[in-house]
């Protein structure tokens, strides 16, 4: 009784039900909602904007066709990014096999601290110099997580970047909680000695 009471009070509930019954109107209120975050899991596990841009679209299309498929044993969120952990996982695979460098440029979009993506407006407060700045430790902050193992690449995006709890991230990687705690911990030491290598101390 219990899950159920969970789902049942879930928000995406009734949105969710509409979607299985083929209410494409209702899947586009989830795609609003969860776009955005979707977005900033699959750049910062890839490393590049535009692929991360086809992961998600590919996510969502995934998400569409499995919808009736969901058991919701878990909540609709946790097997979205599952979804998408995954698609981006393979992306990178793919990159890799293909042994592609991704170029970074000053007009590549910035990642902000409400998950969305936005481009840095020509004018405004912040001079041009302290926007270039704040792209360029960005883009180094990127550069050393592009770095880390897959495995370990995963687990500080979803933690200490999207700051999801350890349980939904077990159920996303399909691991033990001690496994993503232990991960977590040599991820964040080796991006620690990454950054001092590429900035020095902050």
């Amino acid at each position: 009784m219990k899950g159920n009471e969970e789902r049942t009070g879930d928000e995406d509930f009734e949105n969710l039900s509409r979607c299985k019954k083929g209410d494409i109107d209702a899947f586009e209120l989830l795609v609003k909602k969860y776009q955005k975050r979707m977005l900033n899991i699959a750049y910062r596990v890839i490393g590049d904007y535009e692929d991360a841009c086809e992961v998600v679209q590919d996510a969502f299309v995934s998400a569409y066709k499995n919808i009736k498929d969901f058991r919701e044993q878990s909540r609709f969120s946790t097997w979205l990014y599952t979804i998408v952990v995954n698609l981006s996982r393979n992306r990178l695979k793919q990159i890799k096999t293909e042994f592609q460098h991704v170029e970074y440029s000053i007009d590549d979009p910035l990642i902000t601290d409400d998950a969305g993506i936005k481009v840095e407006p020509v004018s405004g407060n912040p001079s041009a110099l302290e926007i270039l700045e704040r792209k360029e430790i960005q883009q180094k902050v990127q550069e050393c997580i592009n770095s880390l193992d897959n495995e370990y690449r995963e687990v500080i995006v979803l933690r200490d970047i999207q700051g999801f709890p350890y349980d939904e991230i077990s159920n996303m990687l399909n691991i033990p909680e001690g496994t993503v705690k232990s991960r977590l911990f040599r991820a964040r030491e080796t991006l620690k000695e990454s950054l001092k290598k590429m900035i020095g101390d902050l």
